[in-house]
């Protein structure tokens, strides 16, 4: 028996090293591709081993860099070939916007066009796209050309010879001068102001006048002359900059002042739909008391379903359900069927005694996969609809997928630490991809465990039905553990995590809030002394496990601060406590008006989706069945939204 052992052990151990010398050898090439790439970057050639890399399916990566360096001599034929070879691959589309660039730079404006395929993305490459096509197209040169010349802020050196050539051949006029003009002061760039009426003759000297008027006094805007520039053709450029201007500054002044003045100027249909736009927005916005009958005689012709939202938002603030049924009615019709306003029509029925008529609202509203959908159903008592799809591959279609080409670069890169080429290769295979294929990345990402690059592979795929891996169960241990020893809910924790980082463990945020659960660095030393732990730092709080543990931490303190109430912890995770404080002192007293009334967008739109997300998360893990499953609790339906809720009142 000793023996029979000893042979087992031989065997395994001769088995062991058979598998390890293939390993062993691609770790090898592994790191000569490593090396290879960054030799690349700084140019350094002579420390890129080729016979070491020469057919190692990154290869590619390295020749971009060797190829690009050779630009603007290289031909637009090399290029060209290369872009074949990669064409499964965003090298391609890489190559081609560096061999525009340099071409353009150089004024090999002939093998720019060789290589382009339509017009490039971002100002510069435009620019010189357009002024290669100012000899063989000039119309099309023209209207590209245009199109860059009217924004209100600086463009990149490269547009200035397509913009002279387009200035001297008159077909940027003195009046598109003017409009940019007027376009710039809108943008608060003073020195683009001053250059661009430099470009002005004596005749719009009257025009310059009256916009260094009003840019003293806004409220000039009823003085300065009716018609401006030649012919009048400044007026409607600068009364929509003063307007602009104006409206941001004093709501109420710039409307009594666009009432006095609005008849008798002549400008054209699309100024004056901007201006009574701005005003009607933030005439609402500002809950401008003394401007609101102005806003409901001017919302029919503006026809924005974005100013109706407003408007009802406005209308239930005030719990005026007559008049919130009637502008809801009024909606346009792409706005008016989504869940959340058939809530709130079903809502303004219910209050005024409309039975079947709120009922069927509540029904259609139901239909959806959203907060409010899930409100409408908790209001009929039915289960919630999740519309989920699911997808499954039998093993050889799967072995096949992980055989094909972006997936084996995919894997190279990931193994070479170049996640950022990775996710490039990935993202545009899914976005070139049919949809079987694309449904097929997603499978082999929640094989792999790759969440962040699954939900993004959702995202791009536009697989908004496919719920099982839209909302992965990512670091489902981490939060069952944590949620269940700091008495949280463990969905709610998920939904966070889903909402604030989508899976990405290093996220950062701009204001400079990371990882899973989005933590501050100051958070993160506040938690830590709280819990009697050293101070992650600010990498340190990237580790997901103790990023969830203190994002749970976190949000148990705010439900805490709350009397136990989820949804307005989840406010103060995301705008801080202080102001959902405010937020409920002025509040309405049901759960359905405090959330529509929370004045940010952002963080009205993050409440919902985060219990929605627990909704879906709970669901999924009864198997994706919803009985059973409750957004809210009894009590986060029924208690007062206001003062009373702050257990430290």
């Amino acid at each position: 028996m000793q023996h029979l052992y000893l042979a087992r052990g031989i065997v395994t151990l001769f088995t062991a090293l058979a598998l390890s010398l293939p390993l062993h050898a691609d770790q090898s090439r592994d790191q000569a591709m490593r090396d290879a790439l960054e030799a690349a970057r700084n140019q350094e050639w002579s420390r890129v081993d080729a016979a070491a890399i020469d057919d190692h399916l990154l290869a590619g990566y390295v020749e971009y860099h060797r190829l690009r360096s050779r630009l603007p001599q290289a031909e637009p034929s090399q290029i060209l070939d290369f872009m074949e070879r990669h064409a499964d691959s965003p090298l391609a589309e890489w190559m081609r916007g560096q061999a525009q660039t340099r071409y353009g730079q150089a004024g090999r404006f002939g093998s720019l066009l060789a290589v382009s395929d339509g017009v490039p993305s971002g100002a510069e490459r435009q620019c010189y796209y357009y002024t290669a096509l100012l000899g063989s197209d000039p119309a099309t040169a023209a209207e590209g050309g245009r199109e860059l010349w009217m924004v209100g802020h600086s463009q990149p050196s490269a547009c200035d010879t397509l913009f002279d050539r387009l200035r001297d051949s008159g077909e940027i006029s003195a009046e598109d001068v003017w409009a940019r003009k007027m376009l710039a002061w809108q943008n608060g760039e003073s020195g683009l102001m001053s250059y661009l009426g430099r470009l002005l003759g004596s005749d719009w000297d009257n025009a310059r006048d009256a916009v260094e008027r009003l840019r003293g006094d806004y409220a000039a805007v009823t003085r300065v002359p009716a018609q401006v520039g030649p012919g009048g053709r400044g007026s409607s450029a600068m009364f929509a900059a003063a307007m602009h201007g104006f409206t941001r500054a004093d709501t109420e002044a710039a409307l009594e002042a666009w009432r006095k003045i609005a008849s008798h100027i002549n400008i054209d249909s699309d100024a004056r739909h901007d201006i009574e736009h701005d005003l009607a927005f933030y005439s609402m916005v500002r809950d401008v008391r003394q401007n609101l009958a102005w806003v409901d005689e001017a919302l029919p012709r503006l026809v924005s379903g974005s100013l109706y939202e407003l408007r009802v938002r406005n209308a239930l603030a005030r719990r005026d359900w007559q008049d919130a049924l009637q502008w809801l009615e009024r909606m346009p019709e792409d706005t008016f069927s989504d869940s959340r306003w058939q809530y709130w029509l079903a809502r303004s029925h219910e209050r005024l005694g409309n039975s079947d008529a709120a009922r069927a609202a509540y029904q259609r509203a139901a239909q959806g996969r959203s907060f409010f959908a899930f409100a409408a159903a908790d209001r009929i008592d039915q289960p919630y609809e999740l519309n989920m799809e699911r997808a499954s591959f039998n093993d050889d279609y799967r072995e096949e997928v992980a055989n094909w080409p972006v997936v084996q670069r995919t894997e190279a890169l990931m193994r070479i630490g170049e996640q950022g080429l990775a996710n490039s290769e990935w993202y545009a295979a899914v976005a070139r991809a049919s949809n079987q294929e694309a449904h097929a990345l997603a499978d082999y990402a929640q094989r792999k465990g790759w969440y962040a690059k699954l939900v993004q592979t959702t995202i791009t795929g536009q697989m908004w039905d496919a719920l099982e891996w839209r909302f992965p169960q990512a670091f489902h241990d981490d939060f069952q553990h944590w949620g269940r020893l700091t008495g949280v809910d463990p969905y709610l924790l998920m939904g966070i995590a889903r909402r604030e980082s989508a899976y990405n463990t290093e996220a950062l945020s701009p204001a400079g809030a990371r990882g899973l659960m989005q933590i501050m660095p100051g958070t993160a030393t506040q938690l830590s002394r709280q819990l009697g732990i050293s101070d992650p730092g600010p990498y340190g709080v990237l580790d997901p496990a103790l990023n969830i543990r203190l994002g749970s931490t976190y949000i148990r303190d705010m439900t805490e601060r709350y009397s136990g109430n989820r949804l307005a912890a989840a406010a103060a995770y995301n705008a801080g406590p202080g102001r959902v404080d405010r937020w409920l002192r002025d509040a309405p007293q049901e759960f359905d008006l405090f959330v529509e009334s929370i004045p940010f967008r952002e963080t009205r739109d993050y409440v919902q989706a985060v219990l929605a997300y627990r909704v879906i998360f709970e669901s999924l893990a009864n198997g994706g069945d919803s009985r059973g499953v409750a957004m809210l609790t009894p009590a986060e339906r029924n208690v007062r939204y206001d003062a009373s809720l702050l257990a430290r009142n």
